[in-house]
């Protein structure tokens, strides 16, 4: 494989959340002499740069109008980005983002929101500037994965809606799912009788993700409220950055089933760095979210050695397989009886653990580099074959 591979990386809207991890870790692992590349040059605000460790090959390109809002982020790519890969001597170009205004190739895209391309997802959230930013996005990436001469997904299921969307693409496909942190990682702890648990020393469930439309918290308190009037001893926490109309919903089941706060707990935003440490005081984990591309929570709780109760929506009956109790996330009384379940059945939530840890072991960051850098590296050689071919 050529070693003298230069890579650009277009990170000019990675700002925050699961992007920003994934390209921290994604670097972190990266080894230029088994990916086949000599350099990377990274362009981005200050923020998202101070976060990436210092490597020797590593060039952090730090461009000030991407420290702006959005429409000077789009100018930037747009009019700027193509200029700036060519005079790095990029041989391609990498955007994680999956939006790509440029003209710069062979350049591979990475697929990480779902949202855009399900359009019964999209319109739950009604006539809103949020509606618009995703039917936005669905024009800008659906455009540029059609163009891209390379395209990674992160799932199979995510791979087959967004295809059906585009309908074809110029370049070849491939199917990369991120890693899990290893401080994530715990294995199952004991499991014990439901006659072990009491209001003193309740069941306890945690659901950690935004409060979002889709993925439907309000549900979830609920179906709990609904096993607690039932004399079943449980409560559940609620983690997670809010989206207003969301936590309305999700508040007003609150006070509707547990004015005094016993058992409807929502704790707000956890810093990443602090969030493993949620997962090892949880007794079971439940994840509600009816739209995903690669559910990094559910992964988390998997590694955290945790039985769970899972929406079977989208993939993730694909990463959790048999290691869950499945419910229709929209249907409180079928997410109360996956909960039941395991309160019920020790045996089934240790092995069900268990299954869910040992398949956890298989995503890690260290396979998502390799795989990643090898696929662009391979779009960059393919790239290359033809131009000599066309100059032949």
């Amino acid at each position: 494989m050529n070693s003298k591979i230069i890579i650009g990386i277009d990170a000019s809207n990675i700002r925050a959340g699961g992007g920003v991890t994934h390209l921290i870790e994604l670097l972190r692992a990266a080894d230029p002499q088994v990916h086949g590349f000599s350099k990377i040059v990274v362009w981005s605000g200050l923020a998202t740069l101070n976060r990436i460790d210092d490597r020797p090959w590593l060039v952090k390109n730090h461009q000030r109008m991407l420290d702006k809002s959005l429409p000077y982020r789009a100018f930037w790519q747009c009019f700027k980005l193509s200029t700036l890969a060519r005079l790095a001597r990029c041989d391609v170009l990498f955007v994680p983002g999956g939006s790509y205004a440029g003209n710069f190739h062979p350049m591979v895209a990475l697929s990480q929101n779902l949202l855009p391309f399900e359009w019964r997802e999209l319109a739950r959230f009604g006539r809103s500037l949020m509606s618009l930013k995703l039917f936005l996005l669905r024009i800008s990436q659906g455009r540029s994965f059609k163009q891209a001469d390379g395209l990674i997904f992160l799932t199979c299921y995510a791979r087959d809606v967004v295809m059906q969307v585009i309908k074809t693409s110029r370049g070849k496909t491939t199917i990369v799912s991120h890693g899990i942190d290893s401080r994530f990682s715990y294995p199952p702890r004991e499991q014990l009788a439901m006659n072990q648990y009491s209001m003193v020393k309740p069941f306890r469930i945690l659901y950690v993700s935004i409060i979002d439309m889709y993925k439907h918290q309000w549900h979830v308190a609920e179906a709990v409220a609904s096993l607690r009037k039932a004399g079943v001893h449980l409560e559940i926490d609620f983690i997670g950055p809010a989206y207003g109309p969301a936590l309305e919903h999700l508040l007003e089941a609150v006070q509707k089933n547990d004015p005094n706060g016993e058992f409807l707990h929502y704790r707000g935003a956890v810093p990443f760095e602090e969030l493993h440490t949620a997962y090892r005081q949880a007794d079971a984990c439940v994840f509600a979210s009816s739209c995903e591309n690669l559910p990094n929570i559910l992964l988390e709780a998997m590694a955290a050695g945790l039985p769970i109760a899972c929406s079977n929506r989208g993939p993730m009956p694909e990463v959790l397989g048999e290691a869950g109790a499945y419910f229709d996330p929209e249907q409180p009384d079928e997410i109360a009886e996956a909960l039941r379940t395991l309160f019920n059945q020790p045996n089934l939530r240790k092995k069900l653990a268990d299954l869910a840890f040992a398949t956890a072991q298989e995503y890690s960051w260290e396979r998502c580099a390799e795989e990643t850098f090898s696929f662009i590296a391979q779009v960059a050689a393919g790239s290359k074959h033809t131009k000599s071919q066309l100059e032949g």
